[in-house]
């Protein structure tokens, strides 16, 4: 202990500050973060120890602004940090010089951790200026627990989560390197649009806004393991613009208008990465100008679409369903289970509980609304899906089954990752032959609205139901079902933030004008009934 205290007086704990591990790692501006991460480096020592396994950690702040930074833990099969050590981390990134020590001894304690035990830390970090120094704290922390560490530098988020789950899966998922990462989803790629690309003239073009970030980077280096039916023309890809400023995923979906930069034609298809590139959106414009988005839902309807066709070619009856949160659009449910009949079930918000939720099912596809998501696939499903693949022997059934092998090869299961996404959707497209338009219109969003209610103390609003519906205050709900039943197709609910004193409020009708009354009538109920502070919110028109 005693060199862990003397490397900690080098990573000073501002006074009085205090931070909590989300969903998304600890996250603030990038100067309050030397101690976290230098504390977060000792924290992967001991779950390395006690897992036994290889842990990860990121060094990235996903889509915040350029000054922000943070960091999260990766689990030895790439998954995120179990929940019970999100409280170790806050209670060690909190704690002051001299409760360091203790601290860490009661994790131990509580954990029954072999301090002999071996323990090795694969680190990576994103592009921000801060990264650098940053994720030398990390290292700091590693070694001040004498254990062996992995510097990957620079690698997108879904990349080091990829690293981890090969590592500790003895190479059974991949080859545990970056060029192993490209190499096994190029081949699965390649695969897939071999028989369109056969056909002539099927070559695919897209325009990809790489946020100013390492998505950018990084898929310039996979380009060259691409067949050449793939055509890129890279955006925003760091050399002069600030990152996730004016582009990038988060800001196409939020601002609903195409990023800073980019050059494009009418109907010409073009997606956004974010920071770290574990997020994926598409968009295009109309011949009219009319800007289109195609978000996490539209993303899930293609793909789970896709894998359905193919799962009745092969005749395989796999539980498969589709995982959203309360965001998503209720047209897209709709289609999900009355056309397609493909079973839908909402988790609360948040990636870790749309992932868990996905684990129940042979496969589970699962996005959020703002374009992270992935597909799982449980070990009886890719068994079988192996099996016929290896020794079907009708044509038909055979094609079906080897196309389901490499979507399962192409996808990184590990994680939500935009370069993976990317190329399922681009291999989906072109197999089906369907435009970006035509893809657009498999349904139609229902107009929709979000609005913020600032509210003295958000843990007035407690929700249930996957946060669709509200137990307290009372009779919020009630008056929420009033206002939902004035209008047609209509929903709304509400949820705290999880970071911010506000009360979140969604709400979908059948027109843009209903769906903006809806919503300022249902802010104006949580105003009244849960506290609300400052101006009483007004009409949007």
């Amino acid at each position: 202990m005693e060199k862990v205290l003397k490397y900690s007086s080098r990573h000073p704990k501002p006074a009085g500050l205090s931070l909590q591990y989300g969903t998304a790692g600890f996250r603030t501006k990038a100067e309050h973060l030397d101690h976290v991460m230098y504390r977060m480096g000792l924290l992967a020592v001991l779950r390395s120890k006690k897992t036994k396994s290889v842990i990860g950690v990121m060094v990235t702040a996903s889509h915040n602004p350029e000054e922000d930074n943070g960091v999260k833990l990766v689990d030895p099969l790439g998954e995120m940090l179990v929940q019970a050590w999100e409280v170790y981390a806050t209670n060690l990134a909190n704690a002051e010089q001299q409760e360091l020590q203790t601290v860490m001894t009661i994790i131990i304690q509580q954990e029954d951790i072999k301090m002999d035990q071996k323990a090795s830390v694969a680190i990576g970090r994103d592009t921000r200026p801060s990264s650098e120094s940053l994720s030398q704290a990390v290292i700091d922390g590693v070694t001040a627990l004498d254990s062996k560490y992995q510097d990957y530098g620079l690698v997108t988020t879904p990349q080091l989560h990829y690293v981890i789950c090969c590592r500790n899966t003895n190479g059974e998922y991949g080859e545990p390197t970056i060029d192993g990462y490209y190499k096994k989803l190029s081949r699965a790629f390649n695969e897939l649009v071999k028989q369109v690309a056969d056909c002539g003239d099927g070559r695919l073009y897209l325009n990809v806004d790489g946020a100013n970030g390492i998505g950018a980077l990084k898929l310039k280096e996979m380009e060259k393991h691409l067949n050449s039916v793939l055509s890129l023309k890279l955006y925003n890809e760091g050399c002069k613009g600030k990152l996730n400023c004016e582009c990038g995923a988060d800001y196409v979906k939020v601002q609903q208008k195409p990023p800073q930069g980019i050059e494009a034609k009418p109907l010409d298809r073009c997606c956004s990465f974010d920071g770290d590139a574990d997020r994926i959106v598409y968009f295009y414009k109309d011949h009219g100008g009319v800007f289109h988005l195609l978000d996490g839902d539209k993303i899930a309807t293609l793909i789970s679409t896709f894998i359905k066709e193919l799962l009745v070619k092969v005749g395989l009856s796999l539980q498969m369903a589709v995982v959203q949160t309360a965001y998503a659009n209720g047209s897209s449910t709709r289609y999900l289970e009355d056309v397609m009949k493909v079973p839908v079930y909402c988790a609360k918000t948040g990636v870790k509980h749309l992932h868990h939720k996905a684990q129940e099912f042979d496969i589970g596809v699962y996005f959020e609304a703002n374009g992270h998501g992935t597909v799982l696939f449980s070990k009886t499903a890719e068994d079988q899906i192996r099996q016929l693949a290896s020794e079907e022997t009708t044509d038909d059934k055979k094609k079906a089954a080897q196309t389901l092998q490499n979507t399962i090869d192409l996808i990184n299961q590990t994680v939500g990752d935009a370069i993976s996404d990317m190329l399922v959707i681009e291999a989906i497209l072109s197999l089906k032959g369907l435009t970006v338009q035509k893809w657009d219109e498999i349904y139609t969003d229902l107009p929709n609205r979000q609005l913020k209610v600032k509210v003295a103390d958000r843990k007035v609003i407690e929700t249930t139901d996957a946060e669709r519906r509200t137990v307290k205050p009372p009779g919020l709900q009630e008056k929420i079902d009033d206002l939902v039943n004035k209008y047609n197709m209509s929903r709304a609910f509400v949820r705290p933030s999880g970071t911010e004193d506000v009360v979140r409020v969604y709400a979908e009708a059948d027109t843009q004008d209903n769906a903006d009354a809806l919503a300022h009538e249902v802010s104006l109920a949580v105003f009244h009934l849960a506290g609300g502070v400052g101006d009483v919110p007004k009409p949007l028109r």
